[in-house]
């Protein structure tokens, strides 16, 4: 008699995503990249700890504190995800003039602002009930979504930027940095394709029966497997290359203690 394991596609998804981000705060940790890059690692944590919180306090919680607490913790991972965004600036385009630095940065957040800002519908703020806990929590979830609209934008005109030009200052390829604003763009660029294509779906699909109307939340949930496939990928990247050596940093080898007695003195 065989045991039969069936797991769903979410299941296996979130135990590779959940290993590979264990597996990649060991490198970041044990490679010493923690050190260089802080705020890349304080999001990795956040997005573990949202992991483990959506399957050990779901089913044991009510649902409104569990809301509030996964809610708050995205909230935090859109202002890390901005400090991360920052963060990864300034290593790229470290040698870059003050006044190239305010112009960039003045026209970057200017882009993503205006992207975040016409993306998606805003809802009424009379209908938000700001009085209510509940009115509080859509005001939180609120400002995570536009929040991380905001963040992906940012990452994905980052990494543009730091493809281009990053090899003129200090994110040539090959650097940790532009490895990891590169896989930051493609899960960025991920995510924005899925929102968008669910968008599109939303406004030009009625479905009519209970079979469309399946038919739709299926096509949804592929969309959101599709992207959590494409971020297992990127972790992968992330582990690969920040386990690897920039280029021109590796030690020069040294003698072993023992062959120095072995060499010969020095003679007047």
């Amino acid at each position: 008699m065989h045991p039969n394991f069936v797991f769903t596609a979410r299941q296996i998804l979130w135990t590779l995503t959940f290993a590979a981000q264990l597996v990649l705060l060991v490198v970041l940790l044990g490679r010493d990249r923690a050190r260089r890059y802080p705020w890349f690692t304080v999001s990795i944590v956040l997005f573990a700890l949202r992991l483990l919180a959506e399957v050990l306090l779901a089913g044991r919680m009510a649902p409104l504190p569990l809301q509030a607490i996964l809610i708050g913790i995205a909230d935090l991972a859109v202002l890390t995800g901005l400090l991360v965004a920052v963060e990864m600036a300034r290593r790229a385009f470290a040698g870059a003039r003050p006044l190239a630095w305010i112009i960039g940065a003045v026209a970057v957040v200017a882009v993503a602002v205006t992207v975040a800002w016409v993306w998606g519908p805003w809802p009424e703020w009379k209908q938000l009930g700001w009085d209510t806990i509940l009115g509080k929590l859509r005001v939180m979830q609120l400002g995570a979504q536009k929040g991380q609209t905001l963040a992906d934008v940012l990452t994905v005109e980052l990494g543009l930027l730091v493809v281009l030009f990053g090899r003129c200052f200090k994110a040539g390829w090959r650097s940790h940095t532009q490895q990891i604003v590169i896989g930051l763009s493609t899960a960025s660029i991920s995510w924005l394709a899925v929102q968008g294509t669910w968008q599109i779906v939303a406004h030009t699909v009625r479905p009519t029966t209970q079979q469309e109307y399946e038919r739709v939340l299926a096509l949804g949930t592929k969309l959101v497997n599709a992207n959590k496939a494409v971020y297992v990928a990127v972790l992968v990247w992330w582990i690969v290359w920040l386990w690897l050596d920039e280029p021109g940093t590796a030690k020069a080898e040294t003698l072993p203690a023992d062959s120095v007695a072995e060499l010969p003195a020095a003679t007047d």
